[in-house]
């Protein structure tokens, strides 16, 4: 034997010996049969592929596997029916043998990063989640999942997952596993085994993949130490932006179940908030997602932990779905209305309304219902109590007065006939605010009856208590009004 050859095949010339040898046994196997097939009265007509190229796949073979050591190949099994399938003619049969020993050693490589992380991924539907628990549960996960959800945390290459979606297309198309007329060479099952090996069979993890792995592990075996949790934020800050949203659903899925230790709990606490500024937009709105279908499902203790992760963190609130996002406005609302009415406004405002922009979010979503109140608040806070501004809190007004889309704008420039607007008008403070709030809210107005209404107020010589009296104003609001059903 060479010395250089692999130690778990037979040397170089003996595998040529052994293939030729083959072939002549092919030919004559091939004859027996398709005369026993035409004796027994059934087709013989493209039933099995030609010698040649089963030659072709038995040639190139052997040194395939030679890059796979002994005990990998000794793990194979579904690798030797491919091989008996292919050099008796059935190529449809060895592609799908091919597909079942490469699904099945991706299991493998699944199972042993981390099967939950896993999971997390691969399932978005909470109730389907529920039942996805261990290895043998990736089998309710069809391939064209576990492929895409192996890729999306980088346990395999975007080629590699190319090329095996590839195969996958094939051995549905081509293979044993459907009734079909394709027709298969022995090159294209030998390159296709070879991609197999090299992207599964070897596959090696990546180091990133490897260290959100080891973080996880971590995170679930025991409280980690101050230096543990400086070490992990530093890591966030070095994530590509898909392997931040991944660890996000990971923690997420850790931290959600009703059975989740408290050490597991107070470890994804502290850090959340770290990760979260690494999170991509489509991220968070996928985990309010999440935590509605709990809600759909009834399963109040995950929605309730789901919540607390939302809550956890500036803007968080704004991912909620709309049912809980329309009692946290309204409720914020409230407390901001509380504060700014009561004594030491000038210190309890801020708090309020700083929490009032976390649950709107960045980009000044509020449920429809909330319109005309969340408006008036707002307008109402800053146009100040008359007496003076509440300077630490007026920075978050204008900001989400700046975050009004186009029917809210509409209806700031219109609230100076609320009945909760109205006297804060007669005050001269108030009335300077509300000429800020109008050249505010202008850019927004793109309606025509809307800006038809910004000129009339901005034509308007008299103060802003008056407008309601004006002819041509009270006019426009008249129409605006009936429009709205108001």
């Amino acid at each position: 034997m060479s010395s250089d050859a692999p130690q778990n095949l037979p040397a170089s010339t003996e595998r040529k010996d052994l293939v030729g040898a083959a072939r002549a046994d092919l030919v004559a196997f091939e004859e027996f049969m398709l005369s026993v097939l035409e004796e027994w009265g059934l087709p013989t007509d493209s039933i099995i592929v030609s010698a040649g190229d089963r030659h072709v796949l038995l040639k190139n073979t052997p040194d395939i596997l030679g890059e796979l050591n002994a005990d990998q190949l000794a793990r194979s099994p579904y690798i030797s029916k491919m091989i008996l399938a292919g050099a008796a003619g059935l190529f449809d049969a060895a592609l799908s043998y091919l597909w079942d020993e490469t699904i099945t050693q991706l299991r493998d490589r699944v199972a042993d990063f981390d099967v939950a992380y896993f999971f997390d991924l691969a399932e978005a539907d909470p109730a389907r989640r529920a039942s996805l628990q261990t290895r043998d549960d990736l089998s309710k996960i069809n391939d064209a999942a576990l492929l895409d959800a192996a890729k999306k945390i980088q346990l395999i290459s975007d080629v590699a997952h190319q090329q095996l979606t590839h195969i996958n297309y094939m051995r549905n198309h081509a293979s044993a596993a459907h009734p079909n007329v394709e027709k298969l060479t022995g090159l294209k099952l030998a390159d296709w085994l070879q991609t197999c090996i090299r992207e599964v069979m070897q596959l090696k993890t990546r180091p990133v993949v490897a260290e959100i792995g080891r973080l996880l592990h971590n995170v679930k075996a025991a409280a980690l130490a101050d230096a543990e949790l400086k070490n992990a934020a530093t890591f966030f800050d070095g994530l590509p932006q898909e392997q931040a949203n991944n660890l996000a659903n990971g923690l997420f899925g850790i931290y959600t179940p009703p059975t989740a230790d408290p050490h597991v709990l107070d470890n994804v606490r502290l850090l959340w908030p770290e990760l979260w500024s690494f999170i991509s937009e489509d991220t968070r709105r996928e985990l309010g997602v999440k935590l509605a279908r709990f809600r759909a499902n009834a399963d109040k203790d995950r929605a309730d932990r789901a919540k607390e992760l939302l809550e956890l963190v500036d803007g968080g609130a704004a991912y909620l779905p709309e049912s809980d996002r329309l009692v946290e406005v309204q409720e914020t609302l409230d407390d901001l209305m509380r504060a700014h009415q009561g004594t030491n406004n000038f210190y309890n405002e801020p708090p309020v309304a700083r929490r009032l922009r976390d649950v709107v979010g960045r980009h000044g979503e509020v449920p429809e219902l909330l319109t005309a109140p969340y408006v008036a608040t707002l307008v109402n806070v800053f146009l100040t109590n008359g007496y003076g501004v509440a300077w630490n809190a007026e920075p978050y007004y204008i900001e989400l007065i700046k975050r009004f889309d186009g029917p809210q704008a509409a209806y700031a420039l219109r609230s100076f006939a609320f009945q909760s607007i109205i006297p804060k008008l007669d005050a001269t403070l108030s009335q300077a605010k509300w000429v800020e709030l109008v050249e505010l809210v202008a850019p927004k107005l793109t309606e025509r009856g809307d800006r038809v209404m910004l000129e009339l107020v901005r034509a308007f010589t008299g103060t802003p208590d008056k407008l309601r009296m004006d002819t041509k104003i009270a006019a426009q609001l008249k129409v605006w009004r009936e429009a709205k059903g108001l």
